[in-house]
């Protein structure tokens, strides 16, 4: 009997392993997967332009020998966005377990390890007009990678106000979650003084005074909407947003070139001293959690409130969602690390620098707050459709 109940326990947690926590183990192999990707690309752009020159078609890359780097990333990123597209497409509309396709996602790593390692290395065959030719659709895939983590974003603090104002959550969390309202509205203005302190030290820094200011405008108009009587989002999502547009417009100032003598703050100058590193591996992981995050979270492209129906027999998450966000993470990186210029020079320990940088934050710092407006206001523009 003793020795039925460990056969018993011992085939459950078998086919557990074999057939649950697969599928969401995959999650991380994938991951690992872009992890590595992702380092490699770094370490070309660095260190291996004496590599990448003695290639002979990249020597009429623009920008002279520091473009080598820059393309090599580029060729990596291709080799990456061939992966996980190519996942995508033998994935997409997957929903129940006993697809065969199922299997292909959460196994055949041999397989998909050697597929892996092909696609890495025939991009740096590619004549160079045709990775320059990627680089310039890697930008539009970037852009898509930033709308879907936007729209994660802003659906997981809709989730989160929701969870806390449930009924069997609303009086336990009733306090904490003033708390967290109040603070993100703190640390927010306090974000907005010490921008104007450390960004815009003198009247000349138009440019950095209007995107502050414009942020501080964007804050006004969010908790305004939210708190008007037919809305009435309450003041966590609004918190939580004016945090999000603060971060971004910081970010957004603190990418701007080194030459910049309006930012008066330590950025990346291309030495190897410990704040630039550091601030180099926190963008790095950065890009990573990213990716993971927005890849599995499907419900991020639906409306707040809105709910599907789930069974128990239908797959943990979206596949094919979760490997086009990484297709298209793959582009993302690829921008962060020449700059969104591909004709950029870009210096060793530095991520995501420049003024066309800057610009792409503070165009999704505006998205930001005009996605979050729109969720508060369509129910009152589009009056004959049903948001239930």
């Amino acid at each position: 009997m003793a020795r039925g109940c460990f056969e018993s326990v011992a085939e459950s947690c078998l086919a557990k392993s074999c057939i649950g926590p697969s599928r969401m183990n995959a999650r991380y192999i994938y991951a690992i997967i872009f992890l590595l990707t992702t380092v490699v690309a770094w370490m070309i752009r660095d260190y291996s332009h004496d590599a990448l020159a003695s290639l002979h078609y990249l020597k009429g890359c623009q920008g002279g020998h520091d473009c080598l780097g820059s393309e090599g990333v580029l060729r990596v990123s291709l080799g990456c966005f061939v992966f996980f597209f190519t996942m995508y497409l033998t994935t997409v509309g997957t929903s129940k377990p006993d697809d065969p396709r199922d299997a292909w996602h959460s196994g055949w790593w041999p397989i998909k390890s050697l597929f892996w390692i092909i696609v890495m290395v025939l991009p740096f065959f590619i004549p160079s007009a045709f990775i320059q030719m990627y680089g310039e659709m890697a930008r539009f895939g970037a852009g898509i990678f930033l709308v879907i983590q936007l729209l994660s974003v802003i659906n997981f603090i809709y989730w989160w106000n929701e969870e806390w104002l449930s009924e069997h959550n609303v009086r336990r969390c009733q306090i904490p979650l003033v708390v967290i309202a109040v603070g993100s509205y703190i640390l927010s203005f306090i974000g907005i003084i010490l921008m104007y302190v450390w960004f815009s030290p003198r009247a000349s820094c138009g440019v950095n005074i209007f995107f502050i200011t414009w942020t501080f405008v964007l804050i006004l108009v969010v908790t305004a909407i939210s708190l008007h009587s037919k809305v009435n989002a309450g003041l966590l999502t609004s918190g939580l947003i004016s945090l999000y547009l603060v971060f971004l417009c910081w970010s957004a100032i603190m990418s701007e070139p080194a030459s910049e003598l309006c930012n008066t703050r330590s950025r990346q100058t291309g030495k190897a001293d410990w704040l630039t590193v550091l601030s180099f591996l926190i963008a790095f992981f950065a890009i990573i959690l990213a990716t993971f995050s927005t890849g599995i979270d499907s419900k991020s492209l639906a409306l707040p409130h809105s709910e599907e129906e789930t069974s128990e027999n239908d797959i943990p998450y979206s596949y094919g969602f979760f490997h086009f966000v990484f297709a298209m993470g793959a582009m993302y990186f690829a921008m962060l690390f020449v700059g969104w210029n591909l004709h950029q020079t870009m210096h060793r320990w530095s991520i995501d620098v420049g003024w066309a940088s800057v610009w792409v934050k503070v165009i999704n710092e505006w998205l930001a707050a005009a996605v979050y407006i729109w969720t508060m206001v369509c129910v009152f523009v589009l009056k004959g459709r049903d948001f239930s």
